[in-house]
C-alpha cells in the first residue's frame, strides 16, 4: 500500500485518438493501470513506469504529460488550466500544488488531467474548465489522471468510474474543455463546503459544523486561490518553498493569525494595517461598515451569503489604544475573483511593507519595490500606487514633503550658526490671495548653498569647475544644480549646490552669479558644461564675471556626442567623434577627423559648426587638465546617491552629512600618504610609473646650453627603424606628443630629457598634484551638526511650495524624450491597413480578413 506521501495513478489506454473537438481531444481507452508515485519520483521514472505498464518499451516513447492544474476557486466551482510536464521541475510543480491545495486536490489524493493531440510540440489551446467543489474523503487513495503524448499516438490516462470508491464519484475526471468532460458524474451531489487542515483553533458555531466543519469543534476555513504564476511555482517548487497561494502560506506569514477579542493596537493606522493585511493574504474582499475617530467596523463582502466574518474595533480613550471588541472569524468564503490586484492593497499597506527597503536605500527603483510587493502579498499593484507608497515611506523617514520647504529657513540659520562662513541664499516669491499679497506665506523659489570647507578646498583643486543639473525624483519636481571640482588625486568633489525650478537662463544666472561671487573668484577659470542655452546666456552676461579672460568655457564631450547621435545614428560614428575630441595634438586630430569625413562628410560639417576650442583637447590652451566631461553622473552615484529622492530639507541636510563623510575619508587617505614620505598624489605616481614603463629606445639631441630644448627620436631596440621624432621644451613644458602640456606633468619624452640633463622631473609637475595640496583640500573639515531643537528661531513667513510646481496628479506623465524630425509624422501620408499594408481601409475592414473568415466558414 502506498505511504502517506505517495498516491496512485490509474491509467487507461488504448493508444488511439477517437476524435478531436474544439476544446480538446477525446480518447477511447478504458482499461485501467495503476502506478504509484511519490514526491521523490523523477520524470524519467514516471515515463519508464508508464511505458512498462503499457508494454511499449520498444514501440513507443513518452514525449510529455499534461496536468490539469487548479487556477482559481469560485464559490461552488474549481477552475483548472492545462500545464505541461516535461521535466523534473515541472513534475515537482504538481506535487507542490497537491501540498499547497489539499482542499481541491484532496488531502491524500490528487485529481490530475493531462491531455495533448498527437504530434503537438506546444501547449494545446484549451479552455479552462470548471468542476464542482467537493468534500474530500480521507480514506481515498491518490488517483491522478494523466494523458501522455506518445511518439506517434496519444494515450489518455483517465479515472474509471467503476473502479473508484463511491465517495469520489462527485469529481469530474477531466477538465480540459468540454471535449474532455464526461457526462457520467452529472447526477452526483456535492457538499457545499470544503474542510481545510489549516489548524485554526477558532470555536465553530453549530451551522458551521452542519455545513461540514470538523467534528472536533474547531471551525476550519477554505483557502483562497487566484491566478497562479507557474514560472514562480517552477522556481519555488523544486526547493520546497511555498509560493504564497493558499491559506497554509498565510498562517506562517506575519499579520495572518486570527484576531482575538481584546487584542490591542497602538493606533487606528496599525489596526487598519492588520485588518487589510489579513484579508489580502486570505485573498478575500471586505467592506467597511463604519469608520470614525472612535470605532471601526468591517465585514466580509459575502456577509450574509455564507460568510459571517466581521470585526469591530473601538478606541479606549483612557489608554489611547484601539481594541478588538467583537470578532466573527475566520472567513468561511472563498476568493470570488482571479484579479491580479486586491483593493485592500492600497499604498498605505505597501508603504508599511517597503519601509525597510526605502530606509536602506532611498534611490531603490519603483520596479524593484513593485516586484517585492507582488512576491510578498501575491497580488500585483499598479506602478503609481507603489510610487505613492514610496513617497509616503520617504515622508515618514525623512519628514513631510510639504513641511520640508518651511524647514529650509531654520536650516539656513542653524547651519550658519554651526559653521560660520556658510553661504545660503534663499529666494522666495509672494503669495497672492484675491489680488492681495499674503504676508504670512511665501512661495519657495530658489536656494543656493555652499560650505566654508568647500570654499577653502577649491583653492587647492584644479583650476576648473564642472556644472550640470539633475532632476529631483521625489513627490515634487525641481532641479538640483551642482558645481564639481577635482583634486590632484582625481577625486571629484561637489562644492556648491542650488535648488531651482528647472534649467533656464534665470536659474543658471542665479547659480553662476553666486558661484562666482562666493566660490570661484580666481581668474582664468575653466567652466565645463553642456550646450544648454541657459548656461550660455548666464556665462555671456556682461556683469556675470564669466567672460574671458576672467573665465573660459568648454563643452562636455559626452553631451556633444549625445547631440551628435541625434543626427547621426550608430555607435561607430559617435566613437569617431569622441576620439577626435580627445586627440592631444593637431596632427592626431586631423588624422581622426579625416576618418570621420570618410564615413560621412556631413558629420564633419556638423562638428565644424562648433568652435574647436570648446570641444577638442588640442585647442583647450592647457586648461582642461585632461578632463573632457562634467562628471555629474559619477558625483551623483558615488557621493550624492539617493538625495534626489528626498524632501528638499532632507536633501540639503544630506549634502552636509555626505560632504563631512567625504572630507574625513579623503583627508585620512592624504594624511596617510604624507606619513609615508610621498611627495605627490597616488594618481600622479601611477601615471609617472606608466610613462617610465612605456619608454622605448630614445635618441636625444640637445639644442641649447640651458638643457631645456631637445629632440627625442624613438627607434626600435636595434635602432634600425624610426618610430617618430618629438620636440621637447622643458622650459615651456611642452612636447609634440601633447601629453606634457595637456596633463601638466612630464610625459615619457620629457622624463627622458630630465634623465639626460640630470635634473629631477618633480620640478615640472603642477603644484595641484603635490600631496600637500591634496591634503589641504580636505584639511578644514566640518563640525558636528547642532540638534534641530537648538537652531535659532525663524519668525518670517511660512515657506510653501508653489502649486504650479507640483507634479501632475493625473494623466500620463509628460515625455522627457528629446524629439527630432524623425518623430514628426507626415500629415499627408495616407493611413494603411495593419494586415495587408494597403491604403484606403483599416485592419478591421480589411477584405483579406473577411475573405479568410468566409473561407474558414465553409
Amino acid at each position: 500500500m502506498a505511504s502517506e506521501e505517495s498516491f496512485v495513478v490509474l491509467v487507461h489506454h488504448r493508444g488511439s485518438i477517437k476524435r478531436k473537438t474544439r476544446s480538446g481531444v477525446k480518447f477511447t481507452d478504458k482499461d485501467p493501470l495503476c502506478i504509484v508515485v511519490t514526491p521523490q519520483t523523477s520524470y524519467d521514472d514516471l515515463v519508464r513506469s508508464v511505458v512498462m505498464k503499457l508494454g511499449l518499451e520498444d514501440a513507443k516513447r513518452v514525449k510529455k504529460f499534461f496536468y490539469r492544474i487548479p487556477v482559481t476557486v469560485l464559490q461552488d466551482t474549481v477552475k483548472y488550466d492545462c500545464f505541461t510536464i516535461s521535466n523534473d521541475e515541472d513534475l515537482q510543480v504538481m506535487f507542490l500544488c497537491r501540498r499547497q491545495f489539499p482542499e481541491v486536490t484532496g488531502s491524500n489524493w490528487n485529481t490530475t488531467t493531462l491531455a495533448t493531440p498527437a504530434g503537438s510540440s506546444s501547449r494545446p489551446a484549451v479552455a479552462s474548465s470548471s468542476v464542482p467543489v467537493y468534500q474530500p474523503v480521507v480514506q481515498a487513495v491518490a488517483s491522478p489522471s494523466f494523458a501522455v503524448d506518445l511518439n506517434g499516438s496519444v494515450g489518455e490516462y483517465v479515472r474509471s468510474r467503476e473502479n473508484l470508491p463511491n465517495d469520489l464519484l462527485g469529481v469530474a475526471p477531466l477538465g480540459v474543455g468540454d471535449g474532455l468532460l464526461g457526462d457520467a458524474d452529472e447526477d452526483d451531489v456535492e457538499p457545499d463546503m470544503i474542510d481545510d487542515d489549516s489548524g485554526d483553533d477558532i470555536g465553530a458555531s453549530e451551522p458551521a459544523l452542519a455545513a461540514g466543519g470538523s467534528s472536533t469543534g474547531t471551525q476550519q476555513y477554505p483557502p483562497h486561490f487566484f491566478s497562479l504564476d507557474l514560472d514562480a511555482m517552477r522556481q519555488e517548487g523544486v526547493s520546497g518553498h511555498s509560493v504564497g497561494f493558499g491559506a497554509r502560506d498565510a498562517e506562517v506569514t506575519a499579520g495572518l493569525t486570527e484576531f482575538q477579542v481584546g487584542q490591542q493596537f497602538q493606533d487606528k493606522d496599525e489596526a487598519l494595517l492588520s485588518v487589510k493585511t489579513y484579508n489580502i493574504r486570505r485573498g478575500v474582499q471586505y467592506k467597511v461598515v463604519e469608520s470614525d475617530h472612535r470605532r471601526y467596523v468591517g465585514k466580509c463582502s459575502e456577509f450574509g451569503n455564507g460568510c459571517t466574518w466581521l470585526i469591530r474595533l473601538s478606541l479606549r480613550k483612557r489608554k489611547g489604544i484601539w481594541e478588538v471588541k467583537r470578532y466573527n472569524g475566520p472567513h468561511t468564503c472563498l476568493a470570488t475573483s482571479i484579479s491580479s490586484d486586491h483593493r485592500s492593497l492600497d499604498y498605505h499597506v505597501i508603504s508599511a511593507f517597503i519601509m525597510p527597503m526605502v530606509r536602506a536605500d532611498a534611490s531603490v527603483s519603483i520596479k524593484v519595490l513593485l516586484n517585492a510587493t507582488a512576491a510578498h502579498f501575491g497580488f500585483r499593484p499598479t506602478y503609481r500606487r507603489v510610487w505613492m507608497a514610496k513617497q509616503k515611506a520617504i515622508a515618514l523617514i525623512y519628514g513631510d514633503w510639504d513641511e520640508s520647504y518651511n524647514e529650509i529657513p531654520r536650516w539656513v540659520l542653524g547651519v550658519q550658526l554651526m559653521m560660520p562662513g556658510t553661504v545660503a541664499v534663499l529666494r522666495t516669491s509672494p503669495v497672492r490671495v484675491g489680488g492681495q499679497v499674503d504676508e504670512s506665506q511665501a512661495y519657495f523659489h530658489r536656494l543656493f548653498w555652499t560650505f566654508p570647507s568647500c570654499i577653502e578646498a577649491f583653492r587647492y583643486c584644479k583650476p576648473l569647475v564642472s556644472i550640470d543639473g539633475t532632476h529631483l525624483y521625489g513627490k515634487y519636481g525641481g532641479t538640483l544644480l551642482i558645481a564639481i571640482a577635482q583634486d590632484g588625486n582625481s577625486n571629484i568633489l561637489p562644492v556648491a549646490f542650488a535648488l531651482v525650478e528647472g534649467e533656464n537662463a534665470e536659474s543658471w544666472t542665479f547659480f553662476l552669479s553666486h558661484l562666482r561671487q562666493h566660490m570661484t573668484p580666481q581668474p582664468g577659470l575653466l567652466v565645463i558644461s553642456d550646450r544648454h542655452n541657459g548656461i550660455k546666456a548666464a556665462l555671456e552676461a556682461l556683469d556675470g564675471g564669466w567672460l574671458p579672460p576672467s573665465a573660459y568655457r568648454a563643452f562636455c564631450i559626452r553631451h556633444v556626442a549625445a547631440n551628435f547621435a541625434l543626427t547621426f545614428k550608430g555607435k561607430d560614428a559617435r566613437r569617431l567623434l569622441v576620439n577626435a575630441a580627445y586627440a592631444k595634438t593637431e596632427v592626431e586630430f586631423d588624422y581622426r577627423f579625416d576618418i570621420l569625413r570618410s564615413e560621412d562628410p556631413a558629420m564633419c560639417e556638423w562638428a565644424n559648426r562648433i568652435d574647436y576650442s570648446l570641444w577638442t583637447q588640442h585647442r583647450d590652451e592647457r586648461r582642461r587638465f585632461g578632463h573632457m566631461t562634467t562628471n555629474i553622473s559619477e558625483c551623483v552615484n558615488s557621493i550624492l546617491k539617493g538625495v534626489r529622492n528626498l524632501p528638499v530639507a532632507s536633501l540639503v541636510k544630506a549634502t552636509y552629512g555626505r560632504l563631512a563623510e567625504l572630507f574625513v575619508c579623503k583627508g585620512r587617505e592624504a594624511k596617510a600618504q604624507m606619513g609615508t614620505g610621498q611627495q605627490f598624489s597616488q594618481h600622479l605616481v601611477k601615471s609617472i610609473e606608466a610613462n617610465l614603463k612605456t619608454a622605448r629606445c630614445f635618441t636625444l639631441t640637445l639644442y641649447d646650453r640651458d638643457n631645456s630644448e631637445f629632440t627625442v627620436a624613438e627607434t626600435t631596440p636595434t635602432g634600425s627603424f624610426s618610430l617618430g621624432t618629438y620636440r621637447v621644451s622643458l622650459a615651456s613644458r611642452t612636447c609634440d606628443c601633447g601629453y606634457f602640456q595637456a596633463l601638466h606633468f612630464p610625459c615619457q619624452h620629457a622624463l627622458a630629457c630630465c634623465a639626460y640633463s640630470r635634473v629631477t622631473w618633480t620640478s615640472y609637475v603642477h603644484s595641484v598634484y603635490q600631496i600637500t595640496s591634496v591634503f589641504s583640500v580636505y584639511r578644514m573639515g566640518f563640525t558636528p551638526p547642532i540638534p534641530e531643537g537648538f537652531w535659532p528661531p525663524y519668525d518670517g513667513p511660512t515657506v510653501i511650495l508653489d502649486p504650479d510646481k507640483r507634479r501632475a496628479r493625473e494623466g500620463r506623465p509628460r515625455s522627457t524624450r528629446i524629439r527630432t524630425n524623425m518623430d514628426e509624422a507626415d500629415p499627408n501620408r495616407p493611413k494603411r491597413c495593419g494586415l495587408c499594408h494597403q491604403p484606403g481601409h483599416t485592419r478591421r475592414s480589411c477584405p483579406q480578413l473577411g475573405g479568410s473568415s468566409q473561407t474558414g466558414g465553409h
